[in-house]
């Protein structure tokens, strides 16, 4: 029994949703290869974008999000290459970036930005959190189960993106295709 230790102390250590999708983004870059185009040169950086607030007003949580994932992707690289995260405030600001996540504040746009990406063949790993997110088009879909962050893959989605998803990622996840 853990009765002793103090209750700040025990509801600290529970990660937040986002903290965890968080991780997961900062993680999955690990299990993804990208064109060789993409990075041209060793010290390229690997950018994730998170689209936030809608209307170009970035939302309180997707700017705590951003900072967790800043500081996740810190002390990381993903093939020797290092991470950057920016927040992305329109759909050209997401061209720099290797993964784009659309949280559910943008739902409303969140088809339109799939599109632009399909449309213009953007090798970009596409993740969300809507309930449709791959159903929009979207790669990986955040869903929360028994109260827990899980993920599927539209596998279809990140090969016609020209991205090859690692098995090792896909046992884990769900299918959506």
């Amino acid at each position: 029994m853990l009765s002793w230790l103090p209750r700040a102390s025990i509801a600290q250590e529970i990660p937040t949703d986002y903290q965890i999708k968080a991780k997961y983004l900062e993680k999955f870059g690990k299990f993804i290869q990208w064109p060789d185009t993409i990075f041209a040169q060793t010290n390229t950086p690997m950018c994730i974008g998170i689209f936030g607030g809608g209307a170009g007003v970035p939302a309180s949580r997707d700017v705590e999000f951003v900072s967790t994932l800043q500081n996740l992707a810190a002390r990381d690289t993903v093939n020797g290459h290092p991470v950057t995260t920016i927040l992305i405030k329109a759909a050209p600001d997401l061209r720099c970036c290797q993964i784009v996540f659309i949280p559910a504040t943008m739902k409303t746009q969140q088809k339109e930005i799939l599109d632009e990406i399909k449309n213009e063949n953007l090798p970009i790993l596409t993740v969300g959190e809507s309930d449709d997110f791959c159903a929009d088009g979207g790669m990986v879909q955040f869903v929360i189960e028994n109260q827990q962050v899980h993920f599927m893959i539209k596998n279809e989605a990140a090969r016609a993106a020209g991205l090859k998803i690692s098995s090792k990622l896909l046992t884990l996840a769900k299918r959506a295709d």
